[in-house]
């Protein structure tokens, strides 16, 4: 979303003297969601976290840990306070309410009491997400590095465990925008379309305990056409396919709870025939469970049947297809911020709250952008039905803003003849930077492969971070071949993709038919203030209505006589922005802490 046009100024002038008018005060305002104002610091996020990989031998980590920021790398004599984790320590709910800067540390600590450690056992310390590089320390022995905030990692901790109290120790540094690593919208001069930067842990820590061999992930694929599904199994390093000869594995798949389909299999990969079977859609999200045995370790998972392709409609329009059928998705732009805990959601209930009043308000597909959820998120889209498309989250170095935000919007032609392999000109001239983002991108399609409600990847948004899409597109094909990919979202096209991805918030539009679907990936932007429930005094938006009424009527408008001219022109998507307010950025269907929603329920045709 970039760029401010004449009218977006005046409006803003006038909601000004307006909020003064009110008496609201010119400083930024702390919200809180129901949830966040419920929130038990004794009972915090206690959900499984990784829904498609499930154990019942775990505990959960979160609740309070020591914290302390400090100067230098040595391990701090004494800390700070506590903090609630998962919240970062940038977020009210962690307690902390202070800022990790670049050049710092943040420090975590806590004891893991062992009773015993049983033979032929491992334990196994789990990580949802941490901001951004961290080392794990069990007993003051480093057991683990990771780089990057947006992916989970694990770590084996099993020798290093005594009977009795244990120490982990987590040290963490954030350059967040000061470098080229990921970092999403989180900025350290954080204003406008970007947010309040966080660090730190963000998602679940927990433990579980696995045998010698275990099931470290799966890979389940839908083979609709075929009447089929194929799973491989992925098993801890410390077996090698030659010791597998005596393992057998065991599939089992029910519906509704009834046992429909068994195999046992020699080899951790097999594909398993299904009489008939459902599809899965935002109408009717029926999902598989299944359960995976691999000798004396076993977890539980589900899949659907669907898929997504790109064809001609009757009129010779090409259309993104679900399950055989033209499907329109009428989309929100989803950001994923909470103005209590930032990155993360104070509980389950307020991640299935924004998903089901998505779908209460007429819209069938959320934009998750440049950002990856918890794991939970994805699970609750893929049992409620809302189809997602997942944004990689950006990186690279300081971006140039004439070139990625007012020249596309102002000379969208002139735009389009620029060549992503420039690298400097959209941030991307180093090369371990380059390296390292391909590396969460195929990070990312692994991790949330197996979720059925993910139908499209968005690589690049805007061009933040941009390089070498065409053969980033090429690389997403090839690790995924049941999705399509949006190359390059906005602008600065390279001429692939499997549609033609549009942003568009001032100027008119049209569909026409072209070698590749349209679609109208952001929109929108209407922004309205409301007092005691906005974040600051500042209104960031594309065009600025006063009343919640204006801002209904607008709205009603846009979507049901623009968008549904668009659709039957030959469009097959559109995203508006966007689902919630978010700091500044006052356009959202939603205010900031969820306890206002702006506009009543759309029609738009499917």
């Amino acid at each position: 979303m970039t760029g401010i046009n004449g009218e977006f100024t005046m409006k803003l002038k006038d909601a000004a003297r307006t909020l003064r008018f009110k008496g609201e005060k010119p400083e930024k305002k702390q919200l809180y969601t129901i949830w966040g104002e419920q929130l038990d610091t004794e009972h915090v996020l206690e959900e499984y976290p990784r829904p498609q990989l499930r154990r019942d031998n775990f505990i959960i980590l979160n609740g309070f840990w020591n914290y302390s920021i400090t100067k230098d790398a040595d391990l701090p004599k004494n800390y700070d306070g506590e903090i609630l984790v998962p919240f970062s320590p940038e977020s009210v709910l962690s307690g902390v309410n202070r800022h990790l800067k670049p050049g710092e540390y943040l420090w975590y600590e806590r004891t893991l009491c062992i009773s015993d450690i049983p033979v032929g056992r491992h334990c196994i310390l789990h990580f949802g997400a941490v901001d951004q590089y961290c080392e794990v320390f069990i007993n003051h022995q480093k057991m683990v590095q990771h780089m990057g905030g947006y992916l989970p990692f694990s770590v084996d901790i099993t020798e290093q465990l005594t009977p009795g109290e244990n120490i982990i120790t987590i040290k963490v540094v954030d350059d967040t925008d000061s470098s080229y690593h990921s970092r999403g919208k989180q900025k350290l001069g954080r204003g406008g379309m970007f947010y309040t930067a966080q660090s730190g842990i963000w998602q679940t820590v927990w433990t579980e305990w696995v045998p010698d061999l275990y099931i470290t992930s799966l890979k389940i694929t839908p083979i609709v056409d075929q009447s089929s599904v194929h799973v491989d199994i992925f098993l801890n390093d410390d077996f090698k396919r030659e010791s597998l000869v005596e393992t057998c594995f065991r599939i089992d798949i029910f519906e509704e709870h009834k046992l429909i389909q068994s195999v046992i299999s020699k080899f951790p990969f097999v594909t398993v025939s299904l009489s008939e079977f459902k599809y899965w859609s935002p109408e009717e999200p029926n999902l598989y469970d299944i359960v995976i045995t691999a000798c004396e370790d076993r977890v539980e998972s589900y899949f659907a049947m669907r898929k997504v392709e790109v064809k001609k409609d009757t009129e010779g329009h090409l259309r993104i297809n679900l399950n055989d059928k033209p499907y329109f998705q009428n989309g929100l732009l989803d950001q994923g911020y909470w103005p209590d805990g930032l990155y993360t959601a104070p509980s389950d209930d307020a991640l299935i709250y924004d998903i089901e009043k998505a779908k209460e308000l007429g819209f069938n597909m959320l934009r998750k952008h440049i950002k990856i959820e918890s794991l939970r998120w994805y699970y609750h889209c893929d049992r409620l039905g809302m189809l997602v498309w997942q944004d990689m989250v950006n990186g690279g170095e300081k971006y140039h803003t004439l070139l990625v935000g007012y020249l596309p919007t102002l000379f969208p032609k002139l735009a389009a003849k620029i060549k992503d392999n420039q690298y400097g000109l959209l941030g991307r001239g180093k090369v371990e930077g380059r390296k390292e983002w391909i590396k969460e991108c195929r990070g990312t399609v692994s991790l949330l492969y197996n979720n059925p409600s993910i139908i499209v990847w968005v690589p690049f948004n805007e061009g933040w971070g941009q390089f070498d899409a065409k053969n980033i597109y090429d690389m997403l094909h090839e690790l995924d071949t049941t999705r399509l990919i949006d190359h390059a979202s906005g602008w600065f096209d390279q001429g692939c993709g499997d549609f033609e991805s549009i942003h568009n918030y001032f100027h008119s539009m049209r569909a026409a038919i072209k070698k590749r679907p349209i679609v109208l990936s952001e929109y929108g932007g209407y922004a309205c203030y409301i007092p005691h429930h906005s974040f600051s005094h500042q209104i960031y938006g594309y065009r600025i209505y006063l009343t919640k009424e204006e801002f209904d009527q607008a709205y009603h408008h846009l979507l049901e006589t623009e968008i549904i001219a668009l659709k039957l022109g030959g469009m097959s998507a559109a995203v508006f922005t966007q689902l919630s307010d978010v700091e500044d950025e006052v356009n959202g269907l939603m205010t900031y802490d969820r306890k206002v929603c702006k506009v009543t329920p759309v029609i738009v045709l499917s």
